[in-house]
């Protein structure tokens, strides 16, 4: 026996370095192959006996929820999962979820994904997100105009409502729908150009301010009652336009499920009522002052966005105050802001290339969102790998497994969708066709300390960071080709990921660096460590490198100790964002507190300064504001980290890159501006049959200019385009179909790329 262990420990001691914890199969391998080789042929054939035994009470163990310990631990509040998600509070329902939720999750772990997803599940090589939903999809977004015009109802045995005639049953019905829905799917619901959709019944009956706001109220109020299993509030997006879209301006409006003679632009005026007494509503708070955490707010900031009306005064205050609206960048993100309600037919669609998911970070387009979300442990896999190729081979591996859960997940929704599981799904979706399968990544800070040695903030790391984000996107377009299926990009927002994933690495990799101090946690996606830097231009201006490389949603949160000093300060800050940026989607985040006597208190004081009674003191925890008392340990010790951006050096300091130069409709940088002054030749890449491509190439033919058309439906033409895509994917517009057409390279002497163009416009203003 002396002999056989002697032999076991020195094989481990060659096949494992100090730093690795074998895991007990590995050690009964080797014991195994030992006592095969000495010879003990039938003590390794009772041992491999042993192990099968071991092995399927292991398999029928993980198969059971232990009931008992279940609740007691949701009762003693002894796991920390009780606190996973901070839109949950602690109540009888909420111990339903709990319970319910871990069977569930448990049946889909063990009996619905192969043994390899599940494996790499719970060694956090990856997280599958909701689990504890893991029959329906994750989020949606719904058409409003739909709903306006043919009422809420059409499920079988249940009541049916009429269209709406009157801005009051609208709320009734948007909320109903809401809480419905919700109930059909693990994450957010979202409704797109509620002001624009909403104004024709404010226009019709004539309605006043005072009874407009009354309906905003009611809808507000509606929404952050806990209505939802888990007694949660129904997580619930609103995007709001702010000036009528072009491609609604001249349509008849809804009311009552008919169009009227008049059509959404006549109705700025109405639009204008509603979005002043939504946010009076929202900056108003509850009855003593605190803050409503739903619905999340979304501003479409597009080139005609008006800075200086009254209404955007209220939107920067309430901004500057609570920080509670989004921002969707359509002005430097190159962005299309009709492609919110254009998600167009799925057999349209152009497989071979990526599009960019409809709508925000939280509110998905019209009739798509995401039918599920697997998020990737960069950090594990750049501990791990030794080299960039292994990294790559491991990431590919990785990458595959979420392929394989998430055709699993799509087409077990897709059957509950058809047999009726989702009643209201199946009556307003019908299908999940227009749905993503979302793939996202944590830790990519911690990966680049582990694997490089220095952290995302430096050129390694950001270089390192961009490469593989260009490998995952790249291999998302096989996936799409592959499957039919349409994939996204998305830098998850790991409420409860970025800490199960730094846990699990800390007990299998002791020396592993994760993020935090007493409590492992991981940075999330690709952003900077929350303590790297006080000023937001230079945090933005890292991550304007990196965020525009996601498709299926990203966000920059600017973190501040307290509010803005002013709406007008939260204007400029906002402003410059996002005009010198290509940042999609950003919030402005203060902390502040709230005393049950006096209300709201400017930044974080856990004591009321006025009565010394204990306070509620609130920050994001990731997408949604809620007291950090109910977040989880890891966001609690990410919170104690973060270092708070400061106002005033966030508003003076410049960004390197100067500002974006405005060419009719497209954002282009000081930089690449400049760049393109010494313009020497230039190759224009086409489709034969597209019309912008024939209009380019014409003008390009008339100037004196050396250049040339390059076919890319031609196998050799495809070829030259590969050649510099790796170099200026980053720079690259897509809609919802795809790659836009023309794209022209223009090059200076020297051959290299000095400047891109995606339309007519853009050409004639580099060449001019």
């Amino acid at each position: 026996a002396e002999e056989i262990t002697s032999k076991v420990n020195t094989i481990m001691e060659f096949k494992f370095t100090s730093k690795e914890v074998p895991t007990v199969e590995e050690v009964q391998d080797i014991v195994e192959k030992v006592l095969i080789k000495s010879g003990h042929a039938k003590t390794a054939k009772a041992y491999i006996l042993y192990r099968q035994q071991h092995q399927k009470l292991r398999e029928t163990k993980d198969m059971f929820v232990d009931v008992s310990n279940t609740i007691s631990s949701y009762l003693k509040q002894s796991d920390w999962r009780v606190n996973e998600n901070s839109n949950e509070d602690y109540s009888f329902s909420g111990l339903m979820l709990y319970t319910a939720g871990k069977v569930i999750a448990n049946y889909t772990l063990n009996e619905i994904y192969p043994q390899a997803v599940s494996k790499a599940h719970k060694e956090g090589y990856m997280h599958i997100h909701d689990l504890s939903h893991g029959f329906i999809g994750y989020c949606a977004g719904w058409s409003l105009t739909k709903l306006l015009k043919e009422g809420f109802g059409g499920v079988p045995n249940k009541v049916d409502a009429k269209p709406a005639k009157h801005l009051p049953v609208v709320v009734h019905q948007m909320v109903n729908f809401i809480g419905c829905l919700q109930m059909e799917f693990a994450g957010a619901q979202a409704f797109s150009s509620v002001d624009t959709l909403m104004a024709p019944f404010v226009k019709k009956d004539n309605l006043s301010y005072k009874e407009t706001k009354q309906c905003m109220q009611e809808l507000v109020y509606s929404l952050n009652i806990p209505s939802r299993w888990g007694s949660q509030y129904p997580f619930s997006n609103l995007t709001f336009d702010w000036v009528v879209p072009k491609d609604m301006k001249d349509k008849p409006a809804i009311v009552g499920g008919e169009p009227q003679e008049f059509t959404y632009g006549d109705c700025q005026k109405e639009m204008d009522m509603i979005n002043k007494a939504f946010l009076e509503v929202m900056m108003e708070g509850d009855a003593n002052g605190r803050i409503f955490t739903f619905p999340i707010p979304t501003y479409n900031l597009t080139k005609n966005f008006n800075w200086d009306s009254e209404n955007a005064n209220i939107l920067f205050e309430a901004t500057a105050k609570y920080g509670m609206p989004y921002f969707q960048n359509y002005i430097g993100s190159n962005l299309d802001p009709g492609a919110i309600r254009a998600m167009c037919c799925r057999l349209n669609l152009n497989q071979l290339e990526l599009i960019n998911r409809p709508g925000s970070m939280w509110g998905p387009g019209d009739n798509t969102g995401s039918v599920g979300v697997v998020t990737l442990n960069m950090n594990r896999l750049g501990y791990e790998a030794q080299s960039k190729e292994e990294f790559f081979k491991k990431l590919t591996y990785y990458m595959e497994l979420s392929k394989t859960s998430l055709e699993i997940k799509r087409d077990i929704a897709e059957k509950n969708l058809k047999s009726g599981l989702m009643p209201y799904a199946k009556r307003y979706l019908g299908t999940f066709g227009n749905h993503f399968s979302t793939i996202g990544l944590c830790g990519m800070n911690e990966c680049c300390k582990n694997f490089l040695g220095k952290d995302i903030s430096t050129e390694e790391g950001t270089e390192f960071t961009v490469e593989v984000l260009g490998f995952m996107r790249d291999k998302l377009k096989e996936f799409q080709k592959e499957t039919g299926a349409l994939y996204n990009l998305e830098a998850s927002p790991a409420e409860s990921a970025s800490y199960r994933l730094a846990k699990i690495d800390k007990q299998k990799y002791p020396d592993i660096i994760t993020a935090g101090e007493d409590t492992p946690y991981l940075t999330n996606s690709t952003q900077l460590p929350v303590g790297k830097t006080d000023d937001a231009i230079e945090a933005v201006e890292h991550q304007n490198q990196i965020q525009p490389l996601y498709t299926g949603g990203t966000i920059f949160h600017t973190f501040l100790g307290e509010k803005l000093k002013s709406g007008e300060s939260c204007k400029q800050l906002v402003r410059k964002i996002a005009e010198n940026t290509r940042l999609p989607y950003f919030s402005i985040t203060p902390t502040f507190s709230v005393c049950k006597d006096h209300g709201y208190l400017t930044g974080e004081q856990i004591k009321c300064s006025e009565c010394g009674q204990p306070t509620e003191v609130y920050t994001r925890i990731v997408g949604y504001f809620r007291p950090v008392s109910k977040w989880n340990i890891g966001k609690k010790e990410e919170y104690k980290q973060r270092l708070e951006y400061e106002e005033n050096k966030s508003l003076v300091s410049e960004f390197k890159s100067k500002v974006v130069v405005q060419t009719n409709g497209t954002a282009m940088s000081e930089a690449e501006a400049t760049a393109v002054g010494d313009v020497k030749s230039y190759k224009v890449f086409t489709f034969p049959n597209c019309d912008k491509c024939k209009d380019t190439k014409a003008f390009l033919s008339k100037i004196s200019l050396l250049g040339e058309a390059v076919d890319l439906t031609d196998p050799n033409g495809k070829q030259v385009f590969q050649k510099y895509y790796k170099d200026i994917r980053h720079k690259l517009n897509r809609d919802e179909h795809g790659l836009q057409l023309p794209v022209v390279l223009f090059f200076d002497k020297q051959g290299n790329v000095s400047g891109v163009s995606q339309s007519l416009e853009t050409t004639k203003e580099i060449l001019s």
